[in-house]
């Protein structure tokens, strides 16, 4: 028989295995559905949660106030020396947009927020000084970057104060290490989990088929001929369970679309949540096929060899 003869028998077989199979999780629907919705739970945890850390961390980068700070120049710079300052800034391709206050738009601003507008007039002369606030470009919107753009600032004469407040980006960022952290060790060990449901159920499945299992061995068939459908039952169980787990995840996320979407509004944010790409689905798919397959091949290696034809 030709080699391409071989290889379209070959495939042909596989083909009908894996229908038979799938027919066989048809013909019990509530134990086969009971099964994939068990499976979809675990691989859904850990994939809205990483989703949900990809969010934050998007968000970190998009709030306008995320890495803004302001520069406060000394008292005695003028008008012309704080424009020349401000055109020498906006050349900077680490900064996206900057901002100039003078010290009458700084006190009018203190006056209608503080209250103490009596007791500002009192006051000889203005004793605020030119502030320049600084929106770094997106590339510069991490801690480590925006720190060193402020050393930099530091550095001109007409500078007296350049400030942030990097401490609650940093805690934020390690915050969200941590979570991802989690999520990885919490994505092992319902794998695990994963792993145990397809190879138990796999498990009753060669149980309940030990007579079948014999007789076929008896006329002859190899442990590969006989592996060959439980590898498959495997392989939908991952699939079903994988199509359950990004159903449940897209669900919950369509959920929190509609409060997000109105909490970021009453900031002046577009910001809205992104469910799963179509990478992150393809990736959730062979994540749950393989741990289906490897959960079924772990069970059929271990039990398969113990039946034996009388």
């Amino acid at each position: 028989m030709k080699p391409a003869q071989l290889l379209r028998n070959y495939f042909v077989r596989h083909v009908q295995v894996a229908l038979n199979s799938l027919g066989r999780l048809y013909r019990s629907p509530l134990a086969s559905l009971m099964t994939a919705a068990v499976i979809g739970i675990a691989l859904a945890l850990p994939s809205g949660l990483y989703l949900l850390t990809g969010n934050l961390q998007r968000l970190s980068t998009q709030w306008d106030g995320s890495a803004s700070f302001s520069v406060f120049l000394h008292k005695t710079v003028s008008l012309q020396q704080t424009q020349a300052l401000q055109n020498r800034l906006q050349q900077w391709p680490e900064i996206d947009s900057l901002q100039l206050i003078t010290p009458d738009q700084a006190l009018s601003e203190f006056r209608e927020l503080s209250g103490f507008g009596e007791a500002l007039d009192t006051l000889d002369e203005n004793p605020l000084p030119f502030v320049i606030t600084i929106k770094p470009a997106r590339t510069q919107a991490d801690a480590e970057s925006v720190a060193l753009l402020l050393e930099k600032l530091r550095t001109f004469p007409e500078v007296e104060l350049a400030q942030l407040d990097l401490q609650w980006v940093k805690r934020f960022n390690a915050i969200v290490d941590i979570v991802r952290r989690s999520i990885w060790v919490m994505a092992a060990l319902l794998g695990l989990a994963v792993l145990l449901i397809t190879g138990n159920t796999i498990r009753l499945e060669i149980q309940n088929r030990r007579d079948e299992i014999a007789i076929t061995k008896l006329i002859g068939a190899t442990n590969g001929f006989i592996r060959r459908p439980f590898l498959y039952n495997g392989f939908w169980y991952g699939v079903m369970g994988a199509v359950v787990a990004g159903l449940l995840v897209e669900l919950a996320f369509l959920q929190l679309h509609s409060p997000v979407r109105q909490l970021a509004g009453l900031y002046q944010s577009g910001f809205s949540l992104q469910t799963l790409s179509l990478t992150e689905s393809l990736a959730l798919l062979v994540a749950g096929t393989s741990l289906g397959l490897l959960g079924a091949w772990l069970a059929v290696g271990r039990h398969l060899a113990a039946i034996e034809p009388v």
